[in-house]
């Protein structure tokens, strides 16, 4: 008699549970978001499953910080957890308001094209910018995704992440966009790292013949770098020479729009 699909190994079954226990615990998220508070016997009525599914589900969501217990026994409301990831989403939602004025200032001074960045995957999305006095800007780079390894944004948001995380984003062998791109990922760790002990990134030619750039890191409440501060301009304008100062300028600036977002360093 032949088998039918998912007996004998007993997986899909077991992904299709798995599946529907992840969607219990968010909706028991929801029914205490809603009530406030809510007990174990409360959330099985919503649900509609036994009190002792529940609980097991509480307990975990417990374990992690997303509920806790009210002193009022049997209680339960969201937990800092919750509060936490919110903080991070709107950190980055927030990031254009508090940044904008910052990069007027920035491209004013230095007369150059500022950026704010944030890393998507293996490539940057520009969220905010300000065009220098030294030329008019021929596009705009809002909204515009690029290379992260090709790019001084995308150093500096690259350089947070651990090896798994950069192996991950990052396949083998890296893309080139013109003669001075780094191709490979042991160069890239090694820049990544210069990237780390001096505070700042650069890009010389490397997305684009003529272009350079430096870039700062902004962090949020915790400390994390979400996204970056970049100054971009033509290399006869912005040449390596101008690096360091740009970059200190960059980094200040960057400063203030991380305390703006609750960083306290």
């Amino acid at each position: 008699m032949a088998m039918r699909a998912g007996e004998g190994s007993g997986k899909p079954r077991e992904g299709a549970a798995a599946v529907q226990s992840v969607d219990r615990a968010l909706t028991a998220l929801e029914i205490v978001a809603k009530l406030g508070a809510a007990g174990v016997t409360e959330i099985a009525a919503e649900l509609g499953v036994h009190k002792s599914t529940v609980s097991r589900l509480i307990a975990v969501l417990e374990s992690r910080g997303y509920v806790e217990q009210l002193s009022e026994r049997g209680k339960y409301r969201l937990g800092f957890t919750i509060v936490r990831l919110a903080g991070s989403t709107s950190a980055h939602m927030d990031l254009p308001r508090q940044s904008q004025d910052i990069c007027d200032d920035l491209a004013a001074r230095v007369g150059e094209t500022t950026n704010i960045a944030i890393l998507d995957s293996d490539r940057i999305v520009n969220v905010a910018e300000a065009v220098g006095s030294a030329g008019v800007a021929l596009r705009t780079w809002i909204g515009q995704s690029c290379p992260a390894h090709a790019t001084s944004s995308g150093k500096v948001l690259l350089a947070e992440l651990s090896a798994p995380e950069l192996r991950t984003r990052l396949t083998r062998r890296l893309d080139s966009f013109a003669p001075n791109t780094i191709t490979d990922l042991p160069t890239l760790r090694a820049q990544l790292e210069q990237v780390r002990r001096q505070g700042w990134a650069a890009c010389e030619e490397e997305l684009e013949i003529g272009l350079n750039a430096i870039a700062a890191p902004i962090r949020d409440s915790d400390g994390r770098i979400i996204a970056a501060l970049s100054v971009s301009g033509p290399s006869y304008r912005l040449p390596a020479t101008r690096f360091t100062e740009t970059a200190h300028q960059a980094m200040d600036s960057a400063r203030i729009i991380s305390r703006r977002l609750g960083f306290a360093g």
